[in-house]
């Protein structure tokens, strides 16, 4: 917030100041205390009113608010542009309508649509504000960093809920990060958190499921509303005892809601599950100092984030919504994304905390996207719904972008061929992966038209690559002694 280093500036956080004590000077029958609440961009204002609060404001609720948009919201996942949600949603903003697809699928309109410099060249004309921002800004300058709350919010100075969904196909990462990085100084025992399996602006919905996903719940967000109920009577009218749990976390797997006196769980053991030959993974470190996969990285043939026909976001049903429940076995066939699943499980893995990919990998060009997934298997036959037998559910998946391995400020080529680890936060999850049920490790290098191509030659700005630059490259993803490709998995103890 500018205020907080320049004096007498207007910012979010000093109108909604303002509003409040407008307010309470002249709205009759109030007794004087005040919540913010409010969902995806209005969650964001909830938790920028939060600083330097006025006196009455008592307490918070953000759902899915932004945390930082190069890191890992909206915009940007570690430095890799979200192209279709972007371009959609910022022509939507500023033009105030739905861009004029001239076709259904929109993975081909973006193939052929080329280097993103077409977008001004053909489209935009410069005449969109923030897509120019996204040109002017490929790097985690401080355009980014100023606005990221990171960076403006010290600590919590009142009380502030933060309400999130493992789903969350827009604003996932934000109130995990906002969360996590108030908690670090919360002497005062203000910051809490909720977890459920929702996508983006699910939490006041019905639903007791995702697309083809159950979570046999009735209804599901019982317990978080009842929460907020307890919330809100406490904070402004002074009932109730005040003990809140610090994490009320929705399992998937086994479809129950759990509390915690501590997010993430202290009684977790970290165990490593490990990529190994074969396309097979397991808890067992390599031995073999010689061990890799490798295939053709292609951004002429990229592959899809979710299932073809890609509608556009904003079309008439478009499946948008629940796309990270999607059933993989859609990409799982192709020569240029990589399995590595486990023997079948003889007994339920519980799975709670942070998720962090240690990926291990090379590649014949100067750049590269790394997307790892995390998924569930279901079992050759699964009883309880014989559709759902071999369901590969993602339970946690990211991409990141190779040149920002060093710094997401100033972004480096790689060097052809040779082998660097990707540290990857694939994010919070609690999941019960069942008896019965495998775990996969999936790894591939474009994911279209989520996440813009990568032209695989470091060029200074991708946003003004030319058709020339994307190449053809090939990739490697190493499960050696020296170089072992494995994923963090914080698992419960019993």
């Amino acid at each position: 917030m500018i205020h907080a280093t320049q004096k007498g500036a207007v910012d979010e956080s000093t109108d909604t100041w303002d509003t409040i004590d407008w307010l309470i000077k002249n709205v009759h029958s109030n007794n004087g205390n005040v919540g913010l609440q409010g969902s995806s961009y209005p969650g964001w204002l909830a938790l920028t009113g939060a600083i330097d609060p006025h006196p009455v404001l008592k307490a918070v609720i953000e759902h899915a608010c932004m945390a930082d948009l190069f890191l890992g919201d909206d915009f940007h996942h570690n430095g890799a542009f979200r192209l279709e949600y972007s371009f959609d949603y910022v022509y939507l903003m500023e033009k105030d309508s739905v861009f004029p697809y001239p076709q259904y699928d929109s993975y081909d309109w973006f193939l052929k649509l080329g280097s993103l410099k077409n977008v001004n060249e053909k489209f935009f004309h410069n005449s969109i504000p923030a897509w120019n921002d996204f040109v002017n800004h490929p790097n985690y300058d401080s355009f980014w960093q100023k606005n990221s709350p990171l960076n403006y919010m010290p600590y919590p100075q009142v009380p502030i809920l933060h309400q999130g969904g493992y789903y969350d196909q827009e604003d996932l990462n934000g109130p995990q990060l906002m969360y996590s990085h108030l908690e670090k100084k919360d002497s005062f025992h203000r910051n809490f958190l909720v977890l459920g399996p929702w996508n983006h602006g699910a939490w006041n919905a019905k639903e007791d499921s995702l697309g083809k996903i159950s979570f046999h719940a009735r209804p599901l967000n019982d317990l978080s509303q009842q929460l907020e109920k307890k919330w809100w009577d406490y904070w402004l009218k002074g009932i109730g005892d005040g003990k809140f749990e610090e994490a009320c976390c929705y399992q998937t797997g086994s479809n129950e809601w759990k509390t915690y006196d501590a997010w993430p769980p202290k009684n977790t053991v970290v165990q490593k599950l490990y990529a190994g030959p074969n396309n097979t993974c397991s808890f067992n470190k390599p031995k073999s100092n010689i061990g890799f996969v490798s295939y053709i990285s292609d951004p002429n043939k990229p592959v899809p984030y979710r299932n073809p026909p890609i509608e556009a976001i904003n079309s008439n049903g478009s499946r948008w919504w629940q796309w990270q429940v999607e059933d993989q076995r859609f990409v799982y066939s192709r020569p240029d994304v990589v399995s590595f699943m486990m023997d079948t499980l003889t007994e339920d893995l519980t799975v709670t905390g942070k998720i962090i990919a240690h990926l291990f990998a090379s590649t014949t060009g100067t750049d590269a996207d790394w997307i790892v997934k995390l998924i569930d298997v279901y079992p050759n036959f699964y009883q309880k719904n014989l559709l759902m037998s071999q369901y590969q559910l993602p339970v946690a998946m990211e991409v990141f972008r190779g040149r920002f391995r060093k710094s997401f400020s100033n972004p480096s080529p790689l060097i052809p061929n040779k082998p660097e680890e990707f540290v990857i936060d694939l994010h919070d999850i609690n999941h019960v992966f069942k008896k019965g049920h495998c775990l996969m490790i999936q790894v591939q290098s474009t994911w279209f038209p989520l996440i813009d191509r990568n032209p695989q030659k470091f060029v200074p700005n991708i946003f003004e690559a030319k058709e020339s630059d994307f190449i053809k490259a090939t990739h490697k993803i190493y499960f050696s002694a020296q170089y072992p490709t494995y994923i963090e998995l914080p698992v419960m103890s019993k």
